[in-house]
Protein backbone atom coordinates (compact mmCIF):
# COMPACT_ATOMS: atom_id res chain seq x y z
CA UNK A 1 0.00 0.00 0.00
CA UNK A 2 1.66 3.42 -1.09
CA UNK A 3 1.28 6.73 0.83
CA UNK A 4 0.91 10.23 -0.35
CA UNK A 5 0.80 12.31 2.78
CA UNK A 6 2.01 16.24 2.83
CA UNK A 7 2.81 18.48 5.44
CA UNK A 8 1.26 17.80 9.21
CA UNK A 9 -0.72 14.56 7.87
CA UNK A 10 3.05 13.25 7.06
CA UNK A 11 3.61 13.60 10.66
CA UNK A 12 1.61 10.25 11.42
CA UNK A 13 4.19 8.28 9.66
CA UNK A 14 7.03 9.18 12.14
CA UNK A 15 4.81 8.66 15.08
CA UNK A 16 3.80 5.18 13.53
CA UNK A 17 7.37 4.38 12.73
CA UNK A 18 8.68 5.23 15.95
CA UNK A 19 6.34 2.97 18.10
CA UNK A 20 7.10 0.13 15.54
CA UNK A 21 10.62 0.58 16.33
CA UNK A 22 9.74 0.89 20.15
CA UNK A 23 7.97 -2.49 19.50
CA UNK A 24 10.86 -4.33 17.94
CA UNK A 25 13.39 -3.01 20.45
CA UNK A 26 14.93 -5.25 23.34
CA UNK A 27 13.23 -3.52 25.91
CA UNK A 28 9.92 -1.67 24.54
CA UNK A 29 8.48 1.24 26.56
CA UNK A 30 5.38 0.83 24.53
CA UNK A 31 5.15 -2.20 23.20
CA UNK A 32 2.60 -1.55 20.56
CA UNK A 33 2.78 -4.54 18.29
CA UNK A 34 0.14 -3.51 16.11
CA UNK A 35 1.96 -0.60 14.90
CA UNK A 36 5.27 -3.24 14.11
CA UNK A 37 2.20 -4.66 11.77
CA UNK A 38 0.77 -1.99 10.32
CA UNK A 39 4.30 -0.46 8.56
CA UNK A 40 4.82 -3.98 7.85
CA UNK A 41 1.44 -3.10 5.03
CA UNK A 42 2.62 0.07 3.93
CA UNK A 43 4.98 0.44 0.84
CA UNK A 44 6.61 3.90 2.55
CA UNK A 45 10.49 4.11 3.24
CA UNK A 46 10.26 5.10 6.89
CA UNK A 47 13.66 5.44 7.32
CA UNK A 48 12.86 9.27 5.81
CA UNK A 49 10.41 10.42 8.50
CA UNK A 50 13.69 11.20 10.68
CA UNK A 51 12.71 8.91 13.07
CA UNK A 52 15.68 7.24 14.70
CA UNK A 53 15.54 4.91 17.65
CA UNK A 54 16.23 7.60 20.26
CA UNK A 55 13.63 10.13 18.99
CA UNK A 56 11.42 6.45 18.82
CA UNK A 57 11.75 5.61 22.68
CA UNK A 58 10.69 9.78 23.20
CA UNK A 59 7.61 8.94 21.20
CA UNK A 60 6.92 5.87 22.74
CA UNK A 61 7.28 7.46 26.16
CA UNK A 62 4.60 10.13 25.21
CA UNK A 63 2.36 7.60 24.27
CA UNK A 64 2.50 5.37 27.09
CA UNK A 65 2.22 8.60 29.56
CA UNK A 66 -1.46 9.80 27.79
CA UNK A 67 -2.30 6.14 28.53
CA UNK A 68 -2.07 6.10 31.46
CA UNK A 69 -3.73 9.45 31.94
CA UNK A 70 -7.04 7.96 29.49
CA UNK A 71 -6.70 4.74 31.29
CA UNK A 72 -7.32 6.51 35.01
CA UNK A 73 -10.51 8.71 33.46
CA UNK A 74 -12.01 4.90 31.68
CA UNK A 75 -11.42 3.31 34.97
CA UNK A 76 -13.42 6.33 36.63
CA UNK A 77 -16.37 6.30 33.68
CA UNK A 78 -16.97 3.07 32.14
CA UNK A 79 -19.55 4.12 29.74
CA UNK A 80 -17.92 7.26 28.41
CA UNK A 81 -17.29 8.62 25.29
CA UNK A 82 -13.78 9.06 23.80
CA UNK A 83 -12.43 11.32 21.26
CA UNK A 84 -9.38 11.22 19.35
CA UNK A 85 -9.12 13.93 17.14
CA UNK A 86 -5.94 14.03 14.62
CA UNK A 87 -5.60 10.16 15.43
CA UNK A 88 -4.01 9.62 12.50
CA UNK A 89 -2.54 5.65 11.84
CA UNK A 90 -2.36 5.49 16.12
CA UNK A 91 -3.31 1.95 17.37
CA UNK A 92 -4.28 3.24 20.85
CA UNK A 93 -8.13 2.32 21.19
CA UNK A 94 -6.36 -1.57 20.08
CA UNK A 95 -3.96 -0.92 22.84
CA UNK A 96 -5.98 0.09 25.54
CA UNK A 97 -8.72 -2.14 24.31
CA UNK A 98 -12.01 -0.93 26.54
CA UNK A 99 -15.11 -2.79 26.43
CA UNK A 100 -18.21 -2.40 24.54
CA UNK A 101 -19.41 -0.01 27.27
CA UNK A 102 -16.84 2.75 25.97
CA UNK A 103 -17.98 4.48 22.66
CA UNK A 104 -14.47 5.14 20.77
CA UNK A 105 -14.16 7.98 18.14
CA UNK A 106 -11.07 8.20 16.40
CA UNK A 107 -11.38 11.35 14.06
CA UNK A 108 -8.88 12.71 11.25
CA UNK A 109 -8.52 13.91 7.72
CA UNK A 110 -10.83 11.86 5.02
CA UNK A 111 -7.84 10.69 3.35
CA UNK A 112 -6.29 9.28 6.83
CA UNK A 113 -9.66 7.68 7.95
CA UNK A 114 -9.66 5.76 4.23
CA UNK A 115 -6.37 4.85 4.99
CA UNK A 116 -7.23 3.58 8.79
CA UNK A 117 -10.14 1.23 7.44
CA UNK A 118 -7.78 -0.83 4.98
CA UNK A 119 -5.69 -0.99 7.50
CA UNK A 120 -7.44 -1.40 10.82
CA UNK A 121 -10.26 -4.01 11.95
CA UNK A 122 -13.69 -2.94 13.34
CA UNK A 123 -14.31 -3.79 16.93
CA UNK A 124 -17.72 -3.01 19.45
CA UNK A 125 -17.72 0.21 20.36
CA UNK A 126 -15.35 2.04 17.90
CA UNK A 127 -16.05 4.28 14.84
CA UNK A 128 -14.03 5.99 12.75
CA UNK A 129 -15.06 10.52 11.46
CA UNK A 130 -13.38 11.75 8.32
CA UNK A 131 -13.30 15.09 8.70
CA UNK A 132 -10.85 17.99 9.82
CA UNK A 133 -10.25 18.29 13.57
CA UNK A 134 -11.69 22.39 13.30
CA UNK A 135 -14.54 21.91 11.40
CA UNK A 136 -16.82 21.42 13.78
CA UNK A 137 -19.75 19.92 11.95
CA UNK A 138 -18.23 16.77 12.82
CA UNK A 139 -19.29 16.93 16.30
CA UNK A 140 -23.02 16.32 15.18
CA UNK A 141 -22.03 12.95 14.93
CA UNK A 142 -21.27 12.16 17.86
CA UNK A 143 -23.64 11.56 21.29
CA UNK A 144 -23.76 14.11 23.95
CA UNK A 145 -25.19 11.61 26.80
CA UNK A 146 -21.95 10.50 28.76
CA UNK A 147 -18.65 12.16 30.18
CA UNK A 148 -16.01 12.48 27.43
CA UNK A 149 -12.14 11.96 27.12
CA UNK A 150 -10.78 14.16 24.49
CA UNK A 151 -7.03 12.53 23.85
CA UNK A 152 -5.18 14.90 21.74
CA UNK A 153 -1.97 13.42 20.84
CA UNK A 154 0.28 15.55 18.70
CA UNK A 155 -2.19 17.41 17.40
CA UNK A 156 -2.96 20.91 19.30
CA UNK A 157 0.21 22.50 18.06
CA UNK A 158 -0.34 22.19 14.79
CA UNK A 159 -4.28 24.37 15.10
CA UNK A 160 -4.66 27.37 13.95
CA UNK A 161 -4.36 29.61 17.50
CA UNK A 162 -8.25 30.79 17.13
CA UNK A 163 -9.29 27.40 15.84
CA UNK A 164 -7.85 25.38 18.67
CA UNK A 165 -9.37 27.44 21.17
CA UNK A 166 -12.83 27.08 19.35
CA UNK A 167 -12.41 23.49 19.78
CA UNK A 168 -12.19 23.44 23.00
CA UNK A 169 -14.63 25.51 23.62
CA UNK A 170 -17.22 23.51 21.49
CA UNK A 171 -16.68 19.85 22.79
CA UNK A 172 -17.03 21.95 26.57
CA UNK A 173 -20.38 23.73 25.73
CA UNK A 174 -21.71 19.88 23.96
CA UNK A 175 -20.90 17.44 26.83
CA UNK A 176 -21.98 17.33 30.05
CA UNK A 177 -18.65 16.84 31.52
CA UNK A 178 -15.31 15.33 30.76
CA UNK A 179 -11.64 15.56 30.27
CA UNK A 180 -8.80 16.64 27.67
CA UNK A 181 -5.60 14.76 27.79
CA UNK A 182 -3.08 16.14 25.17
CA UNK A 183 0.75 17.66 24.88
CA UNK A 184 1.56 21.10 23.86
CA UNK A 185 4.43 23.19 23.21
CA UNK A 186 4.87 26.85 24.88
CA UNK A 187 5.83 29.91 22.06
CA UNK A 188 9.30 28.91 22.74
CA UNK A 189 8.83 25.19 21.97
CA UNK A 190 7.03 26.23 18.57
CA UNK A 191 10.57 27.93 17.83
CA UNK A 192 12.43 25.01 18.62
CA UNK A 193 10.56 22.42 16.34
CA UNK A 194 13.26 23.85 13.27
CA UNK A 195 15.17 21.19 14.95
CA UNK A 196 12.79 18.35 15.01
CA UNK A 197 13.80 16.16 12.36
CA UNK A 198 10.44 14.78 11.81
CA UNK A 199 8.89 17.96 11.27
CA UNK A 200 11.21 18.75 9.04
CA UNK A 201 11.28 15.95 6.55
CA UNK A 202 6.90 16.16 7.04
CA UNK A 203 7.56 20.09 5.62
CA UNK A 204 4.85 20.90 8.68
CA UNK A 205 4.43 23.57 10.52
CA UNK A 206 3.30 24.40 14.21
CA UNK A 207 1.20 27.62 15.19
CA UNK A 208 -0.69 27.06 18.67
CA UNK A 209 1.73 27.78 21.29
CA UNK A 210 0.35 27.16 25.12
CA UNK A 211 1.79 29.14 28.14
CA UNK A 212 0.75 27.30 30.77
CA UNK A 213 -2.38 26.62 32.54
CA UNK A 214 -4.14 29.68 32.94
CA UNK A 215 -4.45 30.25 29.31
CA UNK A 216 -6.03 27.22 29.12
CA UNK A 217 -8.54 27.69 31.76
CA UNK A 218 -9.15 30.87 30.05
CA UNK A 219 -10.78 29.29 26.83
CA UNK A 220 -13.58 28.85 29.16
CA UNK A 221 -15.09 29.43 32.21
CA UNK A 222 -15.69 25.54 32.92
CA UNK A 223 -11.99 24.42 32.18
CA UNK A 224 -10.07 23.57 34.95
CA UNK A 225 -6.48 22.37 34.65
CA UNK A 226 -5.59 19.03 36.72
CA UNK A 227 -2.53 17.68 35.70
CA UNK A 228 0.58 20.38 34.14
CA UNK A 229 3.95 18.33 33.49
CA UNK A 230 6.88 19.00 32.06
CA UNK A 231 7.68 16.43 29.25
CA UNK A 232 11.05 16.35 30.67
CA UNK A 233 9.88 15.33 33.71
CA UNK A 234 7.76 12.25 33.15
CA UNK A 235 8.16 8.96 34.00
CA UNK A 236 10.64 7.30 32.40
CA UNK A 237 12.63 10.26 30.77
CA UNK A 238 15.66 9.01 32.70
CA UNK A 239 15.72 5.34 31.06
CA UNK A 240 15.95 7.41 27.28
CA UNK A 241 19.18 7.93 25.26
CA UNK A 242 21.98 9.73 26.71
CA UNK A 243 21.70 12.46 24.38
CA UNK A 244 18.21 12.76 25.24
CA UNK A 245 18.95 12.99 28.88
CA UNK A 246 21.64 15.60 28.05
CA UNK A 247 19.09 17.71 26.10
CA UNK A 248 16.48 17.67 29.26
CA UNK A 249 19.04 18.60 31.54
CA UNK A 250 20.06 21.42 29.59
CA UNK A 251 16.57 22.00 28.89
CA UNK A 252 15.52 22.52 32.26
CA UNK A 253 18.80 24.33 33.46
CA UNK A 254 17.38 27.31 30.94
CA UNK A 255 15.26 29.78 32.39
CA UNK A 256 11.74 29.23 30.57
CA UNK A 257 12.58 26.29 28.69
CA UNK A 258 11.27 23.59 31.07
CA UNK A 259 7.41 24.24 29.85
CA UNK A 260 8.67 24.32 26.51
CA UNK A 261 6.80 20.88 26.38
CA UNK A 262 4.21 19.85 28.35
CA UNK A 263 1.44 17.44 28.88
CA UNK A 264 -1.97 18.94 30.29
CA UNK A 265 -5.16 17.54 31.89
CA UNK A 266 -8.00 19.53 31.74
CA UNK A 267 -11.44 18.79 33.39
CA UNK A 268 -14.75 20.17 33.23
Amino acid sequence: MRLTLTEEKATLLATLYGKALDAKSPHPILGDRMASEVIGRIDHDFTKTGITPGSANAVALRARFMDRWAGEFLDRHPEAIVLQPGCGLDTRVFRMDPPPSIRWYDLDYPEVIELRERLFPGRPGYAMIGSSATDLDWLERVPDDAPVLVIAEGLLYYLDPAKGPELLRAVVERFPGGQFVFDALSRTGLRLQKLNKPVQKAGATVHWGVEGPAELEAIHPRLRCVSAVSAFEIDGFADLSMTHRMSAWIVKALPGMKRSAAFYRLEF
